[in-house]
């Protein structure tokens, strides 16, 4: 294989296995050059709604629409939650900054909690102590696609004397499923990314997903979407002129990236298929050493079926995670690390309120490395991946 030249974190690098490697499907590109001469590419055409129907297959909520990032699924959330000043969002501090900052631009502010030991979700434990009169949801992230004690936070929330949401950051999670029942769905609003680094991807985008049975709220996403405009209800004919009537964003993908993600989700079974074939791999082959050794490799609770999104490692205390990403780097192998604490970070500090400590936070992003996991690695490169790791 070709070594790979690329750049991750700032740095350049040239490994034999990277980190990730984009996959697309042959029906993508067909769609794609489909929806190219088409004469329709903006948003909304016919792969935007053939997509959505397909999203809909695999997350069964009440509706959902494409969006241009998962980032923006959430800045969406976030404006039909009617979030403003005053008002409290908990979520775990491991996390993406995508989640925190949907919550600061609408003048909310972000509590921070710690995560589960075992999981790395947010501590249900915490939700509890950290809810005020202030609280208006609890933003849950499923961290590589391992379901949060959904269970525990509804019975945190349900002791409250307010109303206070669920919103899925279902950015890992596409495929998997917890009790029987797919991610995405527990909550009032859920969210999907498709980066590169997915396992449904096709470069940038994401959506979101609405499970409150209330039309109002589909109605107005489709507003915010369109950069607050009634433009989706002119283009069904339900007004004659549109207008501007909210606030908004231009939020609503090309029709040219509906197309690739139709054919993405087209491919969706096998690439799954073979995710799972490595990381059940890894999990194998790597189990004797980390125990020898003090690792700890990925908890999947019995009640919980995730979709292979990361294979992590938690390596032992006496091992330094830059020492260790340097040593895989030298064997031509690509891992990195992961979360830096938000609580710690110069935004976290100014804007947000954290609940004690954190430590476990702070452990697991000084201790976790990631290895390369996507559908087109051949037995050979993960046998490398796992020598390189066990040398």
């Amino acid at each position: 294989m070709v070594g790979a030249t690329f750049e991750f974190f700032g740095r350049v690098n040239s490994v034999r296995i990277p980190f990730n490697k984009p996959f697309v499907s042959q029906q993508a590109r067909r769609y794609m050059l489909e929806s190219l001469d088409s004469g329709h590419q903006s948003g909304d055409g016919p792969f935007t709604k053939a997509a959505t129907e397909e999203l809909l297959g695999l997350i069964p909520a009440r509706n959902a629409l494409l969006t241009t990032s998962c980032t923006h699924a959430l800045e969406m959330a976030a404006i039909l939650m009617d979030l403003k000043p005053g008002d409290e969002v908990i979520l775990p501090s491991f996390n993406f900054v995508s989640a925190a900052n949907a919550i600061v631009l609408r003048g909310a502010t972000p509590v921070f909690v710690d995560i589960d030991p075992s999981t790395l979700n947010i501590d249900a434990s915490q939700v509890a102590e950290a809810i005020t009169d202030r609280t208006r949801a609890v933003l849950v992230l499923h961290y590589a696609g391992v379901a949060a004690d959904i269970e525990a936070i509804k019975a945190a929330i349900d002791g409250s004397s307010r109303r206070i949401e669920i919103i899925e950051d279902n950015a890992h999670g596409l495929g998997a499923s917890w009790q029987g029942q797919p991610l995405g769905t527990f909550g009032s609003f859920s969210t999907l990314s498709f980066h590169e680094t997915k396992n449904l991807q096709i470069g940038e985008g994401g959506a979101l997903f609405i499970n409150s049975d209330d039309p109002k709220f589909m109605e107005r996403a489709e507003i915010i979407r369109e950069k607050g405009t009634n433009r989706s209800r002119f283009f069904r004919g339900q007004v004659d002129k549109y207008t501007w009537v909210d606030i908004g964003s231009s939020w609503l993908p090309s029709d040219v990236s509906a197309a690739l993600l139709l054919g993405q989700i087209q491919a969706f079974s096998d690439t799954q298929k073979r995710r799972k074939e490595i990381w059940n791999t890894y999990h194998e082959q790597l189990c004797p050493w980390a125990e020898l050794h003090g690792h700890r490799q990925p908890f999947i609770p019995p009640d919980a079926d995730h979709p292979a999104h990361i294979y992590y490692l938690l390596l032992a205390e006496h091992i330094k995670q830059a020492d260790f990403i340097e040593s895989m780097s030298a064997r031509d192998v690509h891992v990195t690390f992961h979360y830096r604490p938000l609580h710690l970070s110069t935004m976290g500090k100014q804007v947000s309120r954290t609940v004690g400590e954190l430590p476990v936070s702070v452990d697991v992003s000084d201790r976790l490395v990631r290895l390369p996991i996507w559908p087109d690695m051949s037995d050979s490169q993960v046998a490398q991946v796992i020598d390189a790791v066990t040398q």
